[in-house]
């Protein structure tokens, strides 16, 4: 009876000592998350704040790509953050999400101000908008 007192005894412990290790991996894990969330903030603030041109954008995304082609036909040089290119680059695009409101990419910003995605900029282009923005001559063509 009295190993049978010890197996409990040592069972009760063993099932605290595996519950308080769950329960300080998932607050480690959890602090790490909003570590990294403030980071991307930082992040995307910093970068938008210091380039005058910025495209958040995916390397496979054709939409993107039609937003880096406007720059290019301005002859432009935008700052791109591809965001499928790097470890952070979900959280870079929730960090976004949380400033502008949208999930989407490309996500534009000209000297500090969003422009919005590739309709957006398109637009802004196609209408003269986006080289006032710019301080440049639009040439105007159809991409």
């Amino acid at each position: 009876m009295a190993k049978s007192a010890a197996f409990s005894s040592s069972t009760s412990f063993s099932s605290i000592t595996i519950f308080l290790t769950i329960v300080s991996v998932t607050v480690l894990l959890y602090a790490s998350t909003i570590a990294e969330a403030g980071d991307s903030s930082a992040f995307v603030k910093k970068t938008i704040s210091s380039h005058s041109i910025v495209i958040f954008s995916k390397s496979y995304c054709p939409y993107c790509r039609k937003a880096k082609a406007v720059f290019k036909e301005l002859n432009q040089k935008p700052h791109v953050v591809e965001l499928d290119e790097r470890d952070d680059g979900w959280s870079i695009q929730d960090a976004i999400s949380e400033i502008v409101g949208r999930r989407t990419v490309p996500q534009v910003f000209i000297n500090g101000k969003h422009i919005g995605g590739s309709d957006d900029t398109i637009e802004a282009y196609e209408n003269g908008d986006l080289a006032k923005f710019l301080g440049v001559n639009s040439k105007n063509d159809d991409l």
